[in-house]
């Protein structure tokens, strides 16, 4: 034997009817069934609204019963040959006319006790499992109608009536003895001893159906609803949540009670106390296996599932004059129980000090009144500090059997909460270590459970929720690289890179589940886009709410660096090339370092100095590991030294320099790298990193731009001004090969000095050999003294600029599983 219950959804209309009984006709024939039903979809809400309409004196009741009805005939004239119709429909109009007495009386009266509201209510079952039965007798089965009335006996507490056991079971077993066939009950309804019409509360029909396994010792019980078994968390909340194959009893307990809206403790209660296994599944997907709970405990995951519970308020419970004091606890929760609020979660510290109590927010008011009438003497003596509440909170538990002995569930729960900026209010963890609950602002709800659901469920597949600024050459070319890697990724690292916010100087766009990588769109020409305001774009990433959101900032602007106070103060980690943050005030520099190290989030920027090359990565791992940086020389302008390479082959200097600049090696106005700033910006940077408190103002730089060059604001006639100057350059080169000597643009760094300029090398020199846009960086280091430390690579262009950040993103990615 066993029993199947179908929901409202399940029955809302004659195609999900159809897969009803397709599932119906797939049981086993050699397995005796009965079939549970709700009412039809959205029925019962509409007769509890139309009785409060009646009670309030609101005709329009009479227009919601003629379309109930109505809706109820159609059905019939659906599921039923015409030549069958006659008794269905008879039945259903008498119904319908005991309704609309009933509501006549209700609208004269203008009361609607939950008694009455009861028997309103039962029709929406007694309806649909009656038209269903008279269906299913068309289809070949031979159905009988079982009013649950009639066998399922409860007290007389209407709205949520309590089941008499032993009398319930007899009723059952004597009905299914003496009627063979396939028994179609009512779900949701019962009667009391008087034979007065009750219902069993929320998710009824469920309860019923395990009323009936558990009396008649059942082999399952199938719930079948419209998702496809209990899933890890909420799927409208978290959009990676997915089925869990098996659950304990238990563990199916502690979920339901905090929100898992797909069963409910009531249900479960009368399975579990025979043993009796309760199947999960989907109507509509009715191949997918869902979820099975029953009494075992399997291994896997360290938990099952992470629930939560919205509308939550704090009361704080304080004061000095609490501490050591016996019986405090008592008063405060009898208090509570006579004011009849239900406690959600209790969170005491072993100070005795304080007792912080979460409840539902529509009860705040009274609870908080309650308890204030209660301890009204030390409230007036200063004992003990006036009732405080803490509004908009919400509890997020994450539930398992084998967190038991397991240690660091709670570290891995709070470490995910804190690294996502996720604010902790109060804690609760039983003896039992099934559930771990914590107090967040109802605001970071959805970032909370994201960001616990990746790190219990996805560790192996890490997700970055990337909001880019500066979609230029640099910001292409890393939108390019992660679409063309992403699948590598996937697949190999287990990391998934997604790409929500973009935005250039004119325009900005947001898509909630990522843009298409393959054919991103300029921010421009995306359907949502709108004009750039940089307080708007960090104000919707924190409202996006994702967990592992990144700010990356692929712009040379200073008003976008300037923000970065604001993107880590949300503890979300900043990704850039922009060097304007490094290289501007020393003491702004050592703020957000230390903002990023408060934060627990990472400020990476590798590509500051030498585009892709791992060059402040390796400084910071010599400083960290106790070496001293003595000296450093370096080019670290890719386009420079691809300038002055190109120049010894002959071509006039004014004409190289546009080569450059047409390349991409260079800023879009070539005087930037020209200038040497540049160049002095990523010394800067370096000193820093290397632990000196380097100011611009001690570096020496050497401008490679003619006077005359300098105010020039079109850059056309910069080049045709440049070019007047292609002799002097060239004079500069024909000395320097005359002394067999070659010109590198570098800067050097020692004695916490900094000088940047054009220097003549002869063949000892390193640099002496380098070619194109390749940089090249020395160290000497305590450690690396006689022969130092040297790295050299491609210093210019998009694309390695791209493919540094590229990695920074990837080492962002496994820094945060």
């Amino acid at each position: 034997m066993k029993i199947l219950k179908f929901g409202g959804s399940s029955i809302a209309n004659k195609n999900n009817i159809r897969k009803v009984f397709d599932i119906i006709k797939s049981q086993d024939k050699n397995t005796d069934f009965a079939v549970v039903f709700s009412a039809f979809g959205g029925v019962t809400e509409v007769l509890l609204n139309t009785a409060e309409k009646a009670r309030e004196g609101d005709r329009t009741y009479v227009d919601q019963v003629k379309s109930l009805e109505e809706r109820h005939f159609g059905l019939v004239k659906e599921l039923i040959p015409i030549q069958l119709q006659s008794a269905v429909l008879t039945f259903v109009k008498v119904r319908f006319n005991e309704l609309e007495d009933l509501f006549h009386g209700i609208y004269l009266i203008k009361e609607c006790s939950p008694k009455t509201l009861d028997y309103v209510a039962s029709f929406g079952e007694r309806l649909s499992a009656y038209i269903l039965t008279e269906a299913l007798k068309v289809e070949g089965y031979p159905a009988i109608y079982l009013d649950a009335r009639n066998v399922v006996r409860t007290n007389d507490r209407f709205g949520n009536a309590k089941v008499d056991f032993f009398a319930t079971n007899d009723l059952i077993l004597d009905f299914f003895h003496q009627n063979p066939g396939l028994k179609v009950i009512t779900g949701f309804i019962a009667s009391t001893e008087k034979g007065e019409t009750t219902t069993l509360g929320r998710s009824g029909s469920d309860y019923t159906a395990a009323i009936f396994a558990s009396a008649l010792q059942a082999d399952s019980l199938e719930i079948w609803t419209d998702v496809s078994g209990v899933l890890t968390a909420d799927p409208r909340l978290v959009y990676t949540a997915f089925t869990i194959p098996q659950l304990s009893y238990s563990e199916a307990m502690e979920l339901s009670h905090f929100g898992a809206k797909v069963i409910f403790p009531a249900t479960m209660q009368p399975a579990m106390r025979k043993g009796v296994p309760i199947y999960i599944k989907n109507t509509f997907e009715p191949a997918h296996p869902g979820t099975l709970i029953n009494g075992d405990h399997p291994s896997g995951k360290l938990i099952k599932g992470i629930s939560s519970l919205s509308g939550i308020s704090l009361l704080n419970i304080e004061g000095a004059g609490l501490i050591e004091v016996v019986g405090v606890s008592y008063r405060v929760f009898g208090a509570l129980a006579n004011a009849h609020v239900n406690v959600v979660l209790i969170s005491q510290a072993s100070s005795e000090h304080s007792i912080c109590v979460a409840i539902r927010s529509v009860e705040v008011q009274k609870a908080k009144e309650a308890i204030e009438k209660e301890f009204l003497f030390e409230i007036r003596n200063g004992e003990m500090d006036p009732v405080v509440v803490v509004s908009d909170m919400a509890v997020v538990a994450a539930v398992g059997e084998n967190m038991k002995h397991n240690p660091g569930a709670s570290g891995r729960m709070f470490q995910a909460l804190g690294r996502n900026n996720v604010n902790v209010y109060a804690i609760a963890q039983g003896s039992s270590e099934l559930n771990i609950s914590a107090v967040v602002a109802q605001s970071d709800l959805q970032k909370a459970l994201n960001a616990l659901h990746e790190a219990f469920f996805l560790s192996d597949n890490k997700v970055l929720h990337l909001f880019l600024v500066g979609v230029g050459l640099i910001g292409k070319a890393l939108i390019r690289m992660i679409a063309n890697q992403r699948e590598k990724l996937q697949r190999e690292n287990d990391l998934d890179i997604q790409i929500h916010g973009i935005a250039n100087s004119r325009f900005m766009a947001f898509h909630e589940d990522g843009f298409d990588l393959k054919n991103c769109p300029a921010p421009e020409d995306a359907p949502d886009a709108k004009p750039m305001d940089l307080e708007q774009f960090i104000q919707q990433m924190e409202e996006m709410n994702f967990s592992n959101s990144v700010f990356v900032d692929c712009t040379a602007s200073q008003d976008v660096a300037g923000a970065y106070e604001r993107v880590l103060e949300a503890s979300i980690p900043i990704v850039t090339p922009n060097k304007k943050a490094n290289s501007g005030s020393l003491v702004r520099y050592k703020a957000l370092k230390k903002l990023a190290y408060k934060r627990g989030v990472k400020f990476l920027y590798e590509t500051n100095v030498a585009a892709g090359l791992p060059v402040i990565n390796t400084l910071q791992d010599l400083m960290l590991s106790g070496d001293r940086v003595i000296r450093i020389e370096a080019v670290l302008s890719g386009s420079m030294n691809y300038i002055f390479s190109e120049f010894e082959k002959g071509v006039p200097f004014s004409e190289v320099v546009r080569q450059a600049k047409d390349k991409g090696y260079t800023e879009p106005d070539p005087r930037d790298d020209l200038s040497g700033m540049d160049v002095g910006r990523k010394i800067l940077i370096l000193g820093r990193e290397a632990e000196q408190d380097l100011h611009f103002e001690d570096i020496s730089i050497q401008s490679m731009v003619p006077e005359d060059c300098v105010e020039t604001k079109d850059i056309e006639i910069f080049f045709e001004k440049l070019k007047k100057h292609d002799g002097d350059f060239t004079l500069m080169l024909q000395k320097a090969q005359s002394e067999g000597k070659k010109l590198r643009f570098m800067a050097t760094l020692e004695n916490g000095k900094a000088t940047v300029g054009l220097n003549a090398l002869d063949s000892s020199h390193p640099f002496y050999t380098l070619k194109g846009s390749d940089n090249m960086l020395l160290f000497t280091t305590e450690r690396y003294h006689d022969f130092p430390m040297i790295i050299r690579g491609p210093g210019a262009g998009a694309d390695v600029t791209a493919a540094g950040v590229f990695a920074d993103v990837i080492r962002l990615g496994n820094y945060t599983r």
